[in-house]
């Protein structure tokens, strides 16, 4: 009897953990994920700049003159870019940054 009764304890007690651990890893899975799209879009951002200067000779004045001459695309509802330009033989300083 009393072996029935600690059984009727543990098995919910472990089913918990088990879904708590299960949406524990799904919730690391998305923020892994979300973190490696904004090092992407960083680098494919920079990316596109050397290649301006490379084509050009300048570096592009903003995010704007990359969409539109070298097809970056930014989610300005996930992302705020941060893209700031010193001068145009200067590689510009370039952070992107998720929107709470």
């Amino acid at each position: 009897m009393k072996k029935f009764l600690s059984l009727q304890i543990l098995i919910p007690v472990l089913l918990i953990a088990i879904v708590i651990g299960f949406f524990t890893m799904v919730s690391e899975l998305d923020r892994a994920s979300s973190d490696e799209a904004l090092l992407q879009l960083e680098e494919s951002i920079r990316r596109a700049a050397v290649a301006c200067y490379a084509a050009e000779g300048i570096y592009p004045p903003d995010t704007d003159y990359l969409a539109k001459h070298y097809g970056i695309q930014i989610d300005e509802n996930l992302y705020q870019v941060h893209y700031d330009i010193f001068a145009s033989n200067i590689m510009p300083d370039i952070t992107v940054l998720k929107k709470e």
